[in-house]
């Protein structure tokens, strides 16, 4: 073992002194600020990756439009999309605002309008039926769970549906749809849960006057990540006669305030690990202070400065790795008992995490390795950096005078 290592390990040693306490006290903040950063960072990532598996599993991968109307030929360009490899499933959606009316109440969702054949192969919506069935034919349609309790209706009652003609054609008047609510379903956020219901294409081409054509088609992909490859392949097969927009561009900027938001987290809260380390340079000028008759002593029989430099490096270092493993245990031990530390508050009605202001069902947290090591690598960086100044000074102390020092 090098000399200066089992010094500083000699320095850690716990006594009960003044200085062990301090040296505790160190460790302690490098945890706690370590440990802070990491959930942090998880639960932004954890909505980062939420907001995307949420967004992809009711949105399509790709949308293709037409911006001087409607797509008349639909048919040809399901055959087109039909011959991409990796295209997984395109439905034409007639997409509008309507107005619901039922059991007295009143709500404003969109209205998407599938074609029932193809709904299951752009949506996971099917699969999260919680209340009857995923049954869109004819004047039938599903609803979100959350807007089906504020609208106080359940499988089998039957909703009007107002066409938005009504308020683009004030002199016509166009009568409601009754549609028969076949099944509810939860997608675990609550944009979507209360803001949207489907139906039949019929139906949709009904209210907005339309008796061909869709608005858009959507598609989706075996890799959602893969979008700029599938949107060059797609837009080939159209011979590019629509515009085709992938679902980083159409969420673009909820996905930037996300990236943003995260940014400005870390650059706030790694100031708490600055002055945890701030705390290791004040144990380690406390340590010089109490040990200049030893390096008094070091010095007049040769050795080197930087060897006395190496022992209280190894010694700021040494603090900051153990306080930072700690951080690491302590966050991913806070993390995976997230969820219930949040519900055993909620028990205690102190809600930290609801579903009608967040719009999620759960904390989302995810940690990412990647991030950890940069966290870990920063604090171990800075540590090394504030442990130069006193060992700096340790090192320039003139032996002599240290020597004589009581």
């Amino acid at each position: 073992m090098p000399f200066a290592l089992m010094l500083a390990l000699k320095y850690l040693r716990p006594r009960r002194s003044f200085v062990s306490v301090v040296t505790f006290i160190s460790v302690l903040g490098v945890l706690l600020g370590v440990g802070i950063l990491v959930i942090v960072l998880s639960v932004m990532t954890g909505f980062d990756n939420m907001w995307r598996d949420k967004i992809l599993s009711f949105k399509p991968h790709l949308t293709l439009s037409n911006p001087y109307g409607v797509i008349e030929d639909e048919g040809d360009v399901y055959e087109r999309l039909d011959g991409i490899e990796g295209i997984t499933g395109s439905a034409g959606v007639i997409e509008t605002r309507v107005l619901i009316q039922a059991n007295g109440q009143m709500s404003a969702p969109v209205l998407l309008g599938v074609d029932p054949a193809r709904a299951e192969g752009v949506s996971q919506i099917p699969a999260n039926i919680t209340n009857g069935v995923f049954d869109i034919t004819g004047e039938n349609a599903v609803l979100g769970i959350d807007l089906a309790r504020s609208l106080g209706v359940q499988v089998g009652d039957t909703i009007l549906v107002y066409s938005p003609l009504n308020v683009v054609h004030k002199d016509e008047l166009y009568l409601p749809e009754e549609l028969t609510v076949t099944g509810l379903f939860d997608m675990g956020m609550r944009d979507f849960d209360g803001s949207f219901v489907l139906t039949s294409l019929d139906v949709a081409r009904e209210l907005v006057g339309h008796d061909y054509g869709v608005f858009s088609i959507y598609v989706m992909t075996e890799d959602a990540f893969q979008f700029p490859h599938y949107r060059t392949a797609v837009s080939e097969a159209v011979d590019g006669q629509y515009m085709v927009q992938t679902w980083d561009q159409i969420d673009s900027v909820l996905f930037q305030a996300l990236s943003h938001e995260k940014t400005m987290m870390f650059l706030l809260l790694v100031f708490i690990a600055i002055v945890a380390i701030f705390c290791v340079t004040n144990t380690l000028i406390v340590i010089t202070v109490q040990k200049t008759n030893e390096i008094g002593l070091m010095k007049a029989l040769g050795f080197p400065a930087s060897r006395i430099m190496a022992i209280f490096v190894w010694h700021g270092w040494i603090q900051c790795l153990a306080g930072t493993l700690g951080g690491l245990g302590v966050g991913l031990l806070v993390l995976n008992n997230l969820n219930n530390l949040a519900g055993f508050l909620a028990n205690h009605d102190v809600a930290i995490f609801p579903k009608s202001i967040y719009g999620l069902d759960e904390i989302p947290w995810h940690a990412d390795p990647v991030e950890m090591a940069q966290v870990a690598g920063f604090v171990l960086l800075f540590c090394t950096l504030a442990s130069l100044i006193p060992a700096y000074r340790a090192a320039r102390l003139d032996p002599v005078r240290a020597l004589r020092q009581e």
